[in-house]
């Protein structure tokens, strides 16, 4: 059974006297003593966001980042307790992590928020207008410029990516997974071909031929020497000093 997190009262205990320790002399150890004390609450408040997509350890060290956030962020002046400051802290930094990773390409964070505020902005405006409102009186309603809110509503499209599965629209409703293209085998060849060319040119015909054989038909030498009518080994020598002079050409 997990225990919930202490909740010393403001004006004394022991969160005040680690925060003074930690503020006031810059020990750390006073710090990492905290974040120890209030990782109950922070697994509490991360249980909430479970089932959401995330591994419930993730949520938990978002979480913990808030909670180290508000220790530093406390001024030993404030008349409330830690647990009472971090809370929202560490529901906040949970909720951004989610609303950064729900955005399948990286779009600037104000974008983000403009594009969640204008769907309330929009309801509103039609509702006092009794009509669509325009991107002016949008931007007028949500205090930024024109430009900002259409950039907001292009972001938008980031949120929910259309499926590669899904259909163009088109009267024969074809699955684009159905029209990818697939890499042709021999295209990795062309440049092999291209460069062997001019070196292959330079044999002798018989020499070309006992080479187109082996390579690119696949006979053995003993199927080139039926053919030919020339010893095995004989062919097997002509294929060697064939490639030796053909890897002469090359590098040279």
């Amino acid at each position: 059974m997990t225990t919930s997190a202490p909740a010393p009262g403001p004006s004394g205990g022991p969160d005040r006297e680690l925060l003074r320790r930690y503020h006031e002399h810059g020990d750390v150890s006073a710090r990492e003593q905290l974040v120890e004390r209030h990782l109950p609450l922070v697994r509490s408040l991360a249980r909430r966001y479970a089932g959401r997509g995330e591994a419930l350890e993730d949520i938990e060290q978002v979480g913990t980042i808030g909670l180290i956030k508000a220790i530093d962020r406390y001024e030993l002046t404030r008349d409330v307790a830690l647990t009472t400051y971090a809370t929202p802290n560490v529901v906040g930094e949970i909720k951004r992590h989610f609303r950064d990773r729900g955005w399948t390409i990286r779009i600037p964070r104000a974008l983000q928020e403009l594009n969640v505020k204008m769907s309330g902005a929009v309801e509103r405006l039609t509702v006092r207008l009794a009509r669509s409102p325009t991107i002016a009186e949008l931007a007028v309603e949500l205090d930024a410029t024109p430009e900002q809110v259409l950039e907001a509503v292009e972001a938008g499209s980031a949120y929910s990516p259309v499926s590669l599965s899904a259909s163009p629209g088109t009267e024969d409703d074809l699955d684009l997974m159905e029209v990818i293209g697939s890499e042709d085998e021999g295209f990795a060849r062309t440049d092999d071909r291209t460069s062997l060319e001019p070196a292959l040119g330079e044999l002798p015909e018989r020499e070309r031929r006992i080479l187109r054989m082996r390579f690119e038909e696949g006979l053995t030498q003993t199927q080139i020497a039926d053919r030919v009518g020339l010893s095995q080994m004989h062919v097997s020598r002509l294929i060697r000093r064939s490639l030796e002079n053909m890897r002469e050409a090359l590098s040279g």
